[in-house]
């Protein structure tokens, strides 16, 4: 099981339709990331940045290298691109983060 952290930024006053969105996960996109191995999935904010720090827990990594191709990622990255700041691809801007510190 591998722990991949994640820093992306959301735009200004985009929230609370983040946080909506998050809470009708798409089953077909959960459906998906689990798929993938991903067995825990979690995203914090950060009000004073409006960063969002993502942690997920995966047991195959190497699958996750095929969400940019799939159909349902691309349409929930379209969707979600007036909320977030974005690539050209309209996925995240996302930034690896490493791990300082673990306590287990």
């Amino acid at each position: 099981m591998r722990k991949i952290a994640t820093r992306m930024r959301l735009k200004p006053g985009r929230l609370d339709e983040y946080r909506r969105r998050h809470d009708a996960l798409w089953p077909e996109l959960e459906a998906l990331l689990k798929s993938c191995g991903i067995s825990d999935y979690s995203i914090h904010h950060d009000p004073e940045t409006n960063a969002l720090f993502a942690v997920m827990w995966c047991a195959t990594p190497e699958r996750l290298d095929d969400l940019p191709a799939h159909p349902v990622m691309r349409r929930w990255w379209g969707s979600m691109a007036p909320l977030m700041e974005v690539n050209p691809d309209k996925s995240p801007v996302s930034v690896a983060l490493d791990t300082l510190f673990h306590l287990a």
